[in-house]
């Protein structure tokens, strides 16, 4: 079965230098989401370091300071995402097309206001799919790159819908203890079954945990398995569709 790949990182931080690295090592592409500022702390890339990714990968954008739009009144939410667009697509000289919603905290609210600031779609953090979803404004990912414990599977099942298109990966992800194994049994059904495996994280986390060498096997993994041309950015998801 023909199975398309994406990464999605989030927050901006430096380190995307570093994942970026590693994508661009095997081959593989994906997107970046950059906020200007971080609210809660980290570091952001420069403008100088934002082009340099934006050579090789999609840069999407997270808000203005990385704000979680659903605990921000109506005009704040505006502000953040509109001024985000507006400052990353300086930065670049170039249209921004993408946008993640920062936390997947968001209301219904939101997306139009993401739709009317003139994104092509906007992702989530809806885990265990394996397609592109039913609306380019809620994009979902396959899994994240990340130590979760199962409890954290079972929550987010639950809270985003479509329980009988997620059931098999859910379970799927409940048999497996440790977390690269989940990774690499989630992807081996994906290439079985067909459609679309979205991987997504953030490299703080990575460097955190010490998970470099385990990314760079798991990607190694992806390349050996994927088609050139099924390797591919979120905005050509819209596409592929």
């Amino acid at each position: 079965m023909s199975t398309l790949f994406t990464c999605s990182i989030d927050d901006g931080h430096p380190l995307d230098l570093k994942t970026a690295d590693l994508l661009a090592k095997h081959g593989l592409t994906g997107t970046f989401y950059v906020p200007i500022r971080n609210m809660e702390g980290p570091d952001v890339m420069t403008p100088e370091q934002i082009r340099a990714l934006s050579q090789q990968f999609e840069i999407g954008s997270h808000t203005m300071d990385h704000c979680y739009l659903k605990g921000v009144d109506v005009w704040m939410a505006y502000d953040q995402i509109m001024d985000g667009k507006k400052k990353l697509e300086d930065t670049l000289g170039r249209e921004v097309e993408g946008f993640c919603y920062p936390g997947g905290k968001y209301r219904r609210r939101d997306i139009d206001l993401v739709r009317g600031c003139g994104f092509k779609y906007a992702r989530t953090t809806v885990n265990l799919c394996f397609d592109r979803g039913t609306s380019p404004y809620e994009i979902p990912t396959t899994i994240q790159f990340y130590p979760h414990d199962r409890s954290v599977y079972m929550r987010n099942f639950a809270e985003a819908g479509n329980w009988l298109k997620r059931q098999d990966a859910l379970l799927l992800a409940m048999q497996h203890e440790n977390w690269v194994d989940r990774l690499f049994a989630l992807f081996d059904h994906a290439c079985k079954r067909g459609g679309t495996f979205h991987l997504w994280g953030h490299s703080q986390e990575i460097e955190q945990l010490g998970a470099w060498a385990e990314l760079d096997g798991f990607l190694s993994y992806v390349a050996a398995k994927v088609d050139r041309d099924k390797r591919v950015r979120n905005v050509q998801l819209l596409e592929a569709a």
